[in-house]
C-alpha cells in the first residue's frame, strides 16, 4: 500500500510578504520590433528617413541595437549607403563590430524582415516601449526620493513632478511639408503681423516694446521693477491681456498681493474701458454694463489662468505651471511679486532668500521653456535723488536679480512725484538690461483710470 505524503501547507500570507518575482520583471521592451526596425533600415534608405523622425538611439532597449542604429544614421547622414556590408565596415572601423554580434548578426536582421515598408510601424512600438521604461525608471527614482529625509518636502515634490513630466512628455513632431500647403496660412500670419504687431515671441501689447525685444522669448526671465503704486501689476496685466485675450495664447497670472476680485475688476476695467473706481464702488452706469457685456465673451473664451494663493513658493508655482502645460499649453507666466514669495525653508538672510528665489524663477523659465515675468520692488534710492528715474542698482537685493534676469524693465512715472509735471499721464518703460538686444526708454500712456498702459499713438 502506498501512502501519499501531503504537500506542506503554504506559509501564512499576512499580506506583507514580498513576491520575489516582482524583482525579476523585465523592463518594457520589444526586441523583435527593434530587430524589424534595424532590418528595414538596412534594406531601404527611405526607411531610415522615416525612422529617424520617430526614434533616438536611447529608445532601443538592447545596447547592441543602439550601436547599430547610430552606425546606420551616421552613414545615412554622410550620404553613404547603409547596408549590412557598409555598416559592418563602419562598426569595424569604430571597434564596435564584436559588441553587436559580428557581421553575421547584421545579415540576420535583414533576413528577418521581408520588406522595409513597415519600419515606421515597428519604430512606433519601440518608441512606446521606451516611454514606458522611462516611466518605470521615473517611478523608481520618485520612490527613492520619498525616503530622503534630508531634503525639503516641497523640493522633493517639485523634483518628482519634473521626473514624471520628463518621462511622459510627447515627442516633438516634425515633418517635411509642401510649401504650397502652408502658404495661405503664412500670408495670414504676415497680415496679422502688420495689423497687430504680432512678433516671433510672446507679444507684449506695446508696439515699441515688441519692436525692441521681438517679443518675450521662451526661457527668459523678465523683471519689471518699480517703487510702490507706480503700476507694476497693471503693466503685468497688460502683458497677460495681450497674450491671452488678444492673441489667444495661454497665460497665467500668479498674484501674491491682490485678491481675485481686485484682479477681475482691473481686467474688466482695461478690456471694457470702464472706470476702475466705478467697478470698485458699485457705481457702474448702463453704458458701462453695455461695454462689459461686449467684452465678456472674449474674456470668457481666453486661455487666461489666475491664481491668488498667498505665501506660495516658486516650486509650487512651477508645479502648477507644469500641469497647465500638460493640460493645454502655456506661453507666458507672470508672478506678482518676487519679495512676497518664500523659499519654504530657513535661510541666513532675506537677501539670500530673494537671490535663491530669483535663481529658481530663472531655472523655471528654462525648464518649462516659457517666458516668466516677475515683478520686483525698488528700494528708496530714486526718492533720495533729485532725478527720480530709477536705475538697475535700485533693485532690492539687486545683485542676484540683476544677474539672473534676461531683461529688466524699470517702470517710472514723473507725475507720481510731481503732480504738475508736463509729462502727466506718461510712463517710461526703461529697458535697463536686455541680454542679446538693445536697451532703450519707451514712453507709454498711463491710462490708470482704466487700469492700463497703452501705446502713445493709441491715445493721441
Amino acid at each position: 500500500m502506498s501512502t501519499t505524503v501531503p504537500s506542506p501547507a503554504p506559509p501564512f500570507d499576512d499580506g506583507e510578504t514580498e513576491d520575489p518575482r516582482a524583482f525579476q520583471r523585465v523592463p518594457p521592451q520589444d526586441l523583435e520590433a527593434e530587430q524589424a526596425v534595424l532590418g528595414g533600415m538596412l534594406l531601404s534608405k527611405d526607411a531610415i528617413g522615416d525612422v529617424v523622425e520617430l526614434l533616438k538611439g536611447h529608445d532601443f532597449y538592447r545596447p547592441a541595437h543602439e550601436t547599430i542604429f547610430h552606425a546606420i544614421v551616421g552613414l545615412y547622414g554622410e550620404g553613404e549607403p547603409a547596408d549590412p556590408i557598409t555598416v559592418a565596415a563602419e562598426l569595424t572601423k569604430r571597434g564596435e563590430i564584436n559588441k553587436v554580434g559580428g557581421a553575421s548578426y547584421l545579415h540576420t536582421l535583414v533576413q528577418m524582415v521581408p520588406t522595409a515598408a513597415n519600419a515606421a510601424h515597428y519604430a512606433e512600438i519601440v518608441h512606446d516601449r521606451a516611454r514606458l521604461r522611462r516611466l518605470v525608471e521615473a517611478g523608481t527614482r520618485i520612490t527613492q526620493m520619498g525616503y530622503d529625509a534630508d531634503r525639503e518636502v516641497d523640493e522633493i515634490v517639485d523634483a518628482a513632478g519634473a521626473e514624471l513630466h520628463n518621462a511622459v512628455q510627447v515627442r516633438d513632431e516634425s515633418a517635411t511639408v509642401r510649401v504650397g500647403d502652408r502658404l495661405e496660412a503664412h500670408i495670414d500670419r504676415l497680415d496679422d503681423l502688420q495689423k497687430n504687431g504680432v512678433t516671433m515671441g510672446v507679444p507684449t501689447g506695446f508696439t515699441d516694446l515688441d519692436s525692441l525685444t521681438n517679443g518675450f522669448k521662451p526661457g527668459q526671465m523678465i523683471v519689471v521693477a518699480a517703487r510702490p503704486a507706480m503700476g507694476k501689476s497693471t503693466l503685468a496685466m497688460d502683458f497677460v491681456r495681450a497674450c491671452a485675450i488678444k492673441h489667444q495664447r495661454p497665460a497665467a497670472f500668479f498674484s501674491l498681493e491682490m485678491s481675485e476680485e481686485e484682479l477681475m475688476n482691473r481686467l474688466l476695467s482695461a478690456e471694457a474701458r470702464v472706470g476702475l473706481h466705478h467697478l470698485n464702488c458699485g457705481t457702474t452706469t448702463a453704458e458701462d454694463w453695455q461695454r462689459i457685456a461686449r467684452v465678456a465673451p472674449r474674456i470668457a473664451d481666453a486661455p487666461f489662468y489666475l491664481d491668488v494663493t498667498p505665501n506660495t513658493t516658486v516650486m509650487e508655482i512651477k508645479a502648477k505651471c507644469r500641469r497647465l502645460q500638460q493640460r493645454g499649453g502655456l506661453d507666458l507666466v507672470v508672478i506678482d511679486y518676487l519679495q512676497l514669495m518664500s523659499t519654504g525653508r530657513k535661510t541666513e538672510s532675506r537677501q539670500v532668500e530673494v537671490a535663491d528665489m530669483a535663481r529658481q524663477v530663472k531655472l523655471m523659465a528654462k525648464e518649462l521653456r516659457i517666458p516668466v515675468v516677475v515683478l520686483s520692488q525698488l528700494n528708496r534710492g530714486p526718492e533720495q535723488r533729485t532725478d527720480k528715474k530709477p536705475v538697475m542698482s535700485d533693485l532690492r537685493e539687486s545683485g542676484a536679480i540683476e544677474q539672473d534676469a534676461d531683461m529688466v524693465i524699470l517702470l517710472h512715472r514723473e507725475d507720481a512725484y510731481e503732480k504738475e509735471s508736463p509729462r502727466a499721464g506718461e510712463a517710461d518703460l526703461i529697458i535697463a538690461k536686455h541680454r542679446g538686444g538693445p536697451t532703450a526708454t519707451i514712453t507709454t500712456a498711463a491710462v490708470l483710470h482704466f487700469s492700463m498702459f497703452a501705446d502713445m499713438a493709441a491715445t493721441a
